[in-house]
């Protein structure tokens, strides 16, 4: 059994598929659910890794509110924190953080249920990062990982995995490399075309399957504005 889930509210900021499902953004989030699926017509995907150039570009907003809306779906899906050097997901959830999948990774025997953690969306469950460890590419490129990844296969449809940005550090190259989809999140105003890439030729050196990326918090107009946000998440098409 998934330990039981926390019972404070979620973080509108981000998991805003679920706090504001009418609104526009939660619509271009169902938008890029549907363009992953035609993209991948006659396969199943299992695992998907979402991850960008740089920080502060809603990585992890774009991971939470996809999770969510698959989830919505039926499909049982795993969330699960690869960023090891900057966890986050658990704050959105109101989950704690006290151990997680780095404490998994270091515990030869441990079981995958005794870590993961229920949601308020029954078919969504988190794994936490844990606490920081001082070797997050060690672990995430580890035996033990590659095992795990084949654990969670086996007990949910699909896994999403929240990795660190891919500038400065190998963590994001190795779990794109053997996910079965990637995911690059590029936001308006921030990300600049050398930093993007430099993060496509890191995303093409482990061959990583890009199926598309998402254009980030692009600015709407005023009307849309006042009724949704200031700001909305445009999807690119799903093409390599």
């Amino acid at each position: 059994m998934f330990r039981r889930k926390n019972s404070q509210p979620l973080q509108q900021s981000a998991a805003i598929t679920m706090a504001l499902p009418s609104a526009a953004i939660s619509e271009q989030f169902r938008v890029l659910r549907t363009n992953i699926s035609f993209s991948l017509m006659d396969t199943s995907l299992r695992s998907l890794a979402i991850t960008s150039a740089s920080n502060n570009v809603g990585k992890s907003t774009v991971a939470i509110n996809l999770a969510i809306t698959i989830a919505q779906q039926g499909k049982r899906v795993l969330l699960a924190d690869c960023d090891f050097r900057r966890p986050t997901v658990h704050e959105h959830f109101a989950l704690p953080n006290v151990h997680g999948l780095t404490d998994l990774l270091n515990n030869p025997t441990g079981v995958v249920q005794d870590y993961v953690q229920a949601t308020r969306l029954a078919d969504l469950s988190v794994l936490t990062g844990g606490p920081t460890p001082p070797n997050p590419a060690e672990l995430l490129s580890s035996r033990r990982m590659i095992h795990l990844e084949k654990e969670f296969e086996e007990q949910f449809d699909l896994i999403i995995y929240d990795t660190p940005p891919l500038l400065g550090f190998a963590d994001a190259q190795i779990v794109a490399g053997r996910a079965e989809g990637t995911i690059f999140v590029v936001q308006h105003g921030v990300s600049t075309k050398a930093d993007t890439e430099k993060a496509s030729e890191a995303l093409k050196r482990v061959n990583a399957n890009v199926l598309g990326a998402v254009y980030n918090r692009v600015p709407v107009n005023a009307e849309d504005a006042n009724r949704h946000h200031y700001y909305q998440t445009k999807v690119n098409p799903i093409s390599k």
